[in-house]
């Protein structure tokens, strides 16, 4: 039978939670669900972004559920809770579980749900400066084609979003209104509530990862390989990528292209990673939209943020 999870990456979002599912999975204490985000918690998810985004995910996650589970995914919704424990299914001698869904955070109801299923569990949170987590979830769409204007436009276009129905344009910015969202896991779990920062992360990512395998009760001391990390999203120079991605027909000219030319096709048409850059004024108007948030968050977690805030 399949054991419960007992801790959750609950986010946020363009944090490094890819790199922190890897890493933890790799220690022998440890065990990640065979789909890194599940959204089970977070039934926002099921009822909108379900119903668009995953669609075309339906029937991959079902042949993954239903078969041995020998490679993982990273993304998928699982509504049913005998599929949802189905994620946990191969853990064997491991006395950690967790999975990583990083709307988890943004959902207002996941930490009631989650308390009601599993009241002990452990919350790892990484927090990244808001106004630079937007780009970067901004610069993902363009990446996958699913956006194809300003960053200045999206940010207008999620503010004019006036439902709750979760689309391309919502959640955006509310991802990085931290401090309430924080309060309801710190309300709920109390001191089984990790938090962390994205900047840490980067610039410090085994000691950060030792605090969590302590954290956890593992053992401290293992040291996963971090050779491979996720990088910034590619930007398409030109429009045109962006189509084909969204079309299929990119995944398609892939298969047929030879494998030494793929790495300088790519290179062609796509921009260096981190050579998109954000413009001032736009830095400036998000630095004023989460001011009063970062000062609430940092009051919150006791830590300076100021630098958040230039």
């Amino acid at each position: 039978m399949s054991r419960l999870p007992n801790f959750f990456i609950v986010g946020t979002v363009k944090a490094g939670t890819t790199s922190l599912y890897s890493y933890l999975d790799q220690h022998p204490q440890i065990y990640m669900s065979a789909i890194k985000e599940p959204h089970f918690f977070a039934p926002e998810f099921h009822e909108d972004a379900g119903a668009k985004i995953g669609r075309g995910l339906a029937a991959d996650t079902r042949e993954l559920l239903s078969g041995p589970m020998l490679q993982k995914r990273f993304w998928g919704i699982v509504t049913d809770w005998n599929d949802y424990l189905r994620l946990f299914a191969n853990a064997t001698t491991e006395s950690a579980l967790g999975e990583a869904s990083v709307c988890y955070l943004w959902s207002p109801t996941a930490p009631e749900r989650i308390a009601a299923k599993i009241p002990g569990a452990k919350i790892l949170v990484l927090l990244r400066n808001p106004v630079d987590r937007a780009f970067s979830q901004y610069l993902h769409g363009l990446g996958n084609g699913a956006i194809r204007w300003t960053f200045r436009e999206h940010i207008e276009r999620n503010l004019r979003h006036n439902s709750s129905e979760v689309c391309l344009h919502y959640p955006f910015l509310e991802f990085g209104l931290y401090s309430e969202q924080l309060g309801r896991y710190l309300k709920k779990f109390g001191e089984n509530v990790w938090i962390g920062f994205y900047d840490d992360f980067r610039s410090r990512p085994l000691d950060v990862l030792r605090s969590i395998f302590q954290f956890l009760n593992v053992d401290p001391n293992f040291s996963p390989d971090m050779t491979s990390r996720n990088l910034e999203p590619q930007v398409p120079r030109v429009s045109a990528v962006g189509w084909l991605k969204r079309s299929g027909a990119w995944r398609a000219a892939a298969g047929v292209t030879p494998p030494g030319l793929r790495p300088l096709i790519r290179r062609a048409l796509n921009r260096a990673p981190g050579t998109t850059r954000m413009d001032l004024a736009d830095r400036r108007y998000l630095i004023d939209f989460y001011r009063k948030d970062v000062h609430k968050l940092a009051d919150l977690v006791g830590r300076n943020l100021d630098r958040w805030n230039q």
